[in-house]
């Protein structure tokens, strides 16, 4: 973790997994600039907000819940705050029962006029 950096990341890691835990696709695609790409584990290609709802959306509806962001790593400069994180989940398997999901995930924030952070690129396994 880099100072500040880590903080900021911190901090937009725990509004994102709050949103996500709410079963709330709007509020997580709020958190995505006009431009963003997202590249997720499928291997699909989402760009901007609009996308990014419809992709979590289905996840919920899925019954994924209890999401958490564990910062490995942020460094920003300007504009731009790059973090690197662990992420877990629960799932469900192709029988419905329970199953805990993980990975790691690379994240590249823009801060806005307002001084929050938002999604440029977000990308995970």
């Amino acid at each position: 973790m880099h100072g500040r950096s880590g903080s900021e990341a911190d901090a937009a890691y725990l509004a994102w997994d709050a949103a996500f835990n709410k079963a709330d696709a709007k509020a997580v695609a709020a958190f995505y600039t006009d431009d963003a790409i997202f590249l997720p584990a499928t291997h699909d290609i989402i760009k901007a907000p609009d996308g990014v709802e419809k992709f979590f959306g289905g996840l919920f509806s899925m019954g994924v819940t209890g999401h958490k962001l564990e910062l490995i790593e942020a460094e920003g400069d300007g504009n731009l705050l790059v973090g690197t994180a662990k992420w877990s989940a629960k799932g469900k398997d192709a029988k419905g029962a329970d199953q805990p999901w993980a990975g790691v995930a690379t994240h590249v924030f823009e801060k806005q006029a307002d001084g929050s952070l938002k999604l440029r690129l977000h990308t995970f396994n």
